[in-house]
């Protein structure tokens, strides 16, 4: 995950925790800078408008999944490894950042329009393209039948994040790194175990 070195990346990581937080991209700029613990003129200095934050926090946003798309490239690692810290990041940051699904909705009904939120559209694609190639294998399942096991292994890994509150899980037991991979390494023991193969 990208770290945060500056003013402006530290005021675009509260913009992106904000949305999470409300559900869509139309935060108030002085909610922004309350969260990020500075003055307004310091959004205003960095950006020049409220448009061009969005813009900023979208392209913060695609540095930071394309980061997460370079562990499932990363031959170091067998293919289960780079699965199993694949969903760790992806864990790790909609943690950080509950914006991710609020991102991710508006360019899907933007993409024809924005050409960052096409950007954002398709390097998810490809994400979860290679992901599933990769599960596929590890899990030994036919093409036709892997798209439900990706769903199954995406709503594992996001649902208790997204959703503590509804789904009374204690919220520590996913709070390290160490206990987010073991419970990932169950959902591949319990997909290898329930691969469908005839779908």
């Amino acid at each position: 995950m990208r770290e945060l070195k500056s003013v402006e990346e530290k005021i675009l990581d509260r913009a992106l925790y904000l949305m999470g937080k409300s559900g869509t991209t139309n935060v108030p700029i002085r909610a922004i800078a309350k969260e990020a613990e500075v003055n307004v003129s310091a959004i205003n200095y960095y950006f020049r408008s409220k448009n061009e934050m969005l813009q900023q926090v979208k392209e913060f946003y695609i540095t930071n999944t394309k980061g997460v798309h370079s562990i499932l490239d990363d031959e170091a690692y067998t293919e289960e490894e780079r699965l199993i810290l694949f969903a760790n990041e992806i864990m790790e940051y909609t943690l950080r950042y509950p914006g991710l699904a609020v991102i991710l909705k508006e360019a899907v009904s933007l993409k024809d329009q924005d050409e960052l939120s096409k950007s954002i559209f398709e390097v998810t694609q490809i994400i979860h393209h290679k992901m599933e190639r990769i599960l596929a294998r590890i899990i030994n399942e036919e093409k036709e039948c892997i798209l439900y096991s990706r769903l199954i292994f995406m709503s594992s890994i996001i649902y208790p994040i997204e959703n503590s509150e509804l789904s009374s899980i204690d919220s520590n037991i996913l709070s390290t790194k160490e206990q987010r991979i073991n419970y990932i390494k169950h959902i591949i023991k319990v997909l290898k175990n329930t691969s469908l193969k005839d779908c």
